[in-house]
């Protein structure tokens, strides 16, 4: 009998052990997020110098982001509600490590429209910071929906 538990308790713990050797596990704060766009526009500051975030990835493999502007407040009206949905962005999926991206499938975001895609992003790691390059695509946030990608900095949390 207590073989066999051992031999569950390690069937289990396998998969976590493996993932747990991604450099990424663990939760991460925003620490600068820009955008960049395709069209050669300058790089811009996304929510504020002082935007707030932060991005979990589990070692089972879920990751969830949570990124907020500076100075957002609690609306007074169906119109500031509106407006608080240009300043947030908050996803959640399964992700798949390969070399230096991966890929998070959504199964719910902040925007619908992101329900079931597969965002890749890009990372690189240098000590106790990440930096990620999002893929390029339409922005919902700005008007005319340009098309840019994020480029963030975030430092590990200790």
């Amino acid at each position: 009998m207590k073989s066999a538990v051992v031999a569950l308790a390690l069937a289990v713990a396998a998969p976590v052990a493996a993932q747990d050797a991604s450099p990424l596990v663990g939760a991460w704060k925003l620490l600068k997020f820009d955008y960049e766009f395709q069209d050669g526009s300058p790089r811009r500051a996304v929510f504020g110098a002082k935007a707030l975030g932060f991005i979990i990835f589990s070692p089972q493999g879920r990751m969830v982001a949570v990124l907020e502007a500076e100075g957002r407040k609690a609306p007074q009206d169906n119109t500031d509600a509106a407006a608080l949905l240009r300043t947030l962005i908050a996803y959640s999926g399964t992700y798949k490590l390969e070399q230096d991206k991966w890929t998070t499938t959504v199964d719910v975001a902040w925007n619908p429209a992101w329900h079931g895609t597969q965002q890749v992003r890009y990372y690189k790691l240098d000590g106790d910071r990440l930096f990620i390059t999002s893929m390029w695509q339409p922005n919902q946030n700005l008007p005319g929906k340009p098309v840019t990608r994020g480029v963030l900095e975030w430092e590990r949390v200790k």
